[in-house]
């Protein structure tokens, strides 16, 4: 079935207290919030100050950001012009790099394909911005979910750590690994540009049948749920074993006949580390965008973003950028994470 023939979510920002249009106003897209939600501005500056919020604070986030998630598509659809930014993993000032390059919501409208904690010294912070964000700017602020949004991984690499350092307890993970279940697994743009964390799956062929699928769980070790989280392209033909030892490893032909059936122009997803944090294959259908400069503090790799005006390849624009320069505010480590696929 077409992109185009797909059932879509029918949104209301006026069921969450905000007001997209203000005829009233200088600003076609000012804020308006009502009484309940008037915190969130608050945070939001306090975010941008690089303090961290208080876990009453989190545990309100993250109560305002369920309904939004939990009423949106497993695929959500979403309008140009937008900007993608890909893995963010914790480091804070990169992710202020990606807003200077790009300006703040609502002016300009993100779409962040996952992986937002892990590895990075500021994965608190760098959450709870992207979700405030989501709260502020509903429909300005589309996130999806990354296969470092889970309970699993979290415990392994680096974000459950640093909720015990930051807040003495296990609660603000908690509250946010609870919120990752109800975050969509894929992103629509103008019904032809198909973004996901990882990649494909052959347990699922369609976009519809994705939308069909019960998302709100901890991500499975198996099936298409993972796949489209954890998978990567290759260069060999077909599916293939991943050497992650989760979703597949998928060739040329796998996304050309995706493209094809799904009626899409191109599919845009994260999770693999590029050098020059970007990388185009399979013939040009797939876009894989890395947006965590110096990954780890020590990969030494380039990141980029990429801004979209259409959805042929000849509309975008995607913009590198080195790591930004930063304190050595970084925590002592009690122990090194494994280095997992870096």
């Amino acid at each position: 079935m077409a992109a185009s023939q797909r059932t879509k979510a029918v949104r209301s920002d006026h069921d969450h207290g905000f007001a997209a249009h203000n005829p009233t106003s200088g600003s076609p897209l000012s804020l308006r919030l009502s009484h309940p939600l008037l915190p969130v501005k608050e945070w939001i500056e306090k975010l941008k100050a690089s303090k961290k919020l208080d876990e009453s604070e989190v545990q309100k986030l993250c109560d305002l950001a369920k309904p939004l998630f939990d009423k949106e598509a497993n695929v959500e659809p979403v309008p140009l012009p937008c900007t993608i930014v890909g893995d963010i993993h914790g480091q804070w000032y990169d992710l202020q790099e990606v807003f200077e390059l790009a300006g703040w919501p609502p002016e300009t409208h993100f779409v962040f394909l996952g992986d937002y904690v892990d590895r990075g010294y500021f994965s608190v912070e760098c959450v709870s911005l992207v979700v405030a964000l989501k709260i502020a700017y509903p429909d300005k602020v589309h996130l999806i979910r990354g296969n470092h949004e889970s309970r699993q991984i979290t415990q392994v690499y680096g974000f459950y750590d640093e909720c015990l350092r930051k807040y003495g307890t296990p609660t603000v993970w908690k509250y946010f690994v609870e919120l990752f279940d109800l975050i969509p697994l894929g992103i629509l743009v103008d019904d032809s540009m198909f973004c996901v964390h990882g990649g494909l799956s052959p347990a699922v062929t369609t976009l519809d049948g994705i939308d069909k699928l019960d998302r709100r769980q901890e991500v499975p070790h198996e099936g298409p749920i993972c796949d489209l989280i954890w998978s990567d392209p290759d260069d060999r033909v077909g599916w293939g074993v991943s050497p992650r030892g989760a979703g597949y490893t998928f060739g040329e032909g796998i996304t050309l006949e995706w493209s094809s059936t799904n009626n899409v122009s191109l599919t845009v997803r994260a999770h693999q580390l590029m050098m020059e944090g970007f990388k185009w294959t399979h013939k040009d259908k797939l876009l894989t965008l890395f947006s965590a400069p110096n990954y780890s503090y020590r990969c030494g790799n380039r990141a980029a973003i990429m801004k979209v005006t259409g959805t042929s390849k000849d509309e975008v624009e995607v913009i590198a950028f080195d790591a930004a320069t930063r304190p050595n505010d970084g925590p002592t480590m009690g122990r090194r994470t494994p280095d997992y696929f870096l």
